[in-house]
């Protein structure tokens, strides 16, 4: 595909987007919890990581295809999961999902996402990954699980970060909720944004869609948010991702892993995977960045699963330096989010063929063939 040259970067498209999308909506996507600080430490915090670049070689190019659980994809990166995408921007979920399938990438799709498990299914023909909030009952659990085996689903990710809702001040200033509390100041920020108005209107109202048949119908926003609540309990168990593993016959990946005693505990548990993340900065505030946890990881992991990162990620030089720390796979979410804000159909696309190209003219430079060598190109320690 051929870059817009308007948008050559994620910071150039979050701009974009934040002049198309009303406050209320972006700024869900755009803040962490609290004060921003663990938000931000993720994204700074990886830019310390140094690579040393090979010159005097004879070099055939960069492959940037991986495997990960038995499938080939074509980088070593994909769509993370997001909760409300279809209000930040109409059909998002959708058009992430086609640009993934596209281009060969995997997509997450998040349990509070506003497609479909079945839809998501049909777009990427059965190879999107679904990620559970863990119900507080299990026949809940267990009609969701069944969905996603019907669906095709080839990876469950099961959701560690999320023991309580984070507290973010611009939401609860907003009221954001599904549909979006109409205040003066809210429906303001709608007639300011035509196109997003517009689409929404085409789109039709968002909601949970793969929640939506368990859902009371003709719940008011604040009796959705109490539903919401008690449908889920967010904390993982030993017991309960045991249990998981037993009836799961896919791949199961517990995303939200920071520290050694949870990833040991969950590899003793004989998941396939964790995802080192912290929900993008949304949970903790004073928890460690990403980047930070990943290393004391893969220490601790052995090559006994696979370690793949999210949070924090803005490009093609970020992806190499949390694949050079130990991580086989990176997601992004914000970064694929403002494409879609700043260019909708056409959003995620750009940022596919922008990390596409920066990865590779990052691994071009260093002299790596392989995503799998970037291990070797990561650079000692300063001082």
């Amino acid at each position: 595909m051929t870059l817009d040259p308007n948008y050559p970067s994620i910071d150039h498209l979050r701009e974009r987007g934040r002049q198309r999308t009303p406050a209320f909506a972006f700024e869900y996507l755009d803040n962490g919890c609290h004060s921003n600080l663990n938000m931000r430490r993720n994204t700074d915090e990886i830019r310390e990581v140094r690579l040393e670049p090979r010159y005097v070689l004879d070099y055939p190019g960069a492959d940037l295809s991986t495997e990960l659980f038995g499938q080939r994809y074509a980088a070593p990166f994909g769509v993370a999961p997001i909760g409300l995408q279809g209000l930040v921007w109409p059909r998002a979920c959708e058009l992430l999902a086609e640009a993934a399938h596209r281009f060969e990438v995997p997509f997450i799709l998040s349990t509070v996402g506003t497609a479909s498990i079945e839809r998501i299914a049909e777009i990427t023909e059965g190879r999107a990954w679904f990620q559970l909030y863990h119900p507080a009952e299990d026949e809940l659990r267990d009609k969701i699980i069944d969905r996603a085996e019907a669906a095709g689903v080839p990876v469950l990710v099961l959701l560690a970060d999320t023991p309580s809702f984070g507290y973010r001040p611009k939401e609860i200033r907003n009221g954001l909720a599904i549909p979006p509390r109409m205040s003066v100041r809210n429906v303001a920020q709608m007639m300011l944004h035509p196109t997003w108005s517009f689409s929404q209107l085409r789109a039709g109202k968002p909601e949970f869609a793969t929640m939506k048949p368990y859902i009371p119908p003709g719940l008011d926003m604040a009796h959705l948010g109490q539903f919401m609540n008690a449908t889920f309990n967010g904390r993982l168990t030993r017991d309960r991702i045991a249990a998981l593993r037993d009836r799961w016959k896919g791949k199961l990946v517990v995303k939200g892993i920071v520290n050694p005693e949870d990833c040991a505990l969950v590899a003793d548990l004989g998941v396939d995977g964790i995802i080192v993340s912290n929900h993008g900065g949304r949970q903790l505030e004073v928890g460690p960045s990403t980047i930070h946890a990943l290393p004391r990881l893969v220490q601790e992991l052995c090559d006994r699963l696979e370690a793949l990162f999210d949070s924090g990620l803005r490009g093609g030089p970020d992806i190499a330096c949390a694949l050079a720390s130990g991580a086989s796979c990176t997601f992004l979410g914000r970064s694929f989010m403002y494409g879609v804000c700043a260019r909708g159909e056409r959003g995620g696309p750009q940022v596919m063929t922008m990390l596409l190209r920066q990865l590779q003219q990052t691994l071009e430079q260093l002299g790596c063939e392989r995503v799998a060598d970037l291990p070797g190109h990561l650079a000692p320690p300063q001082g």
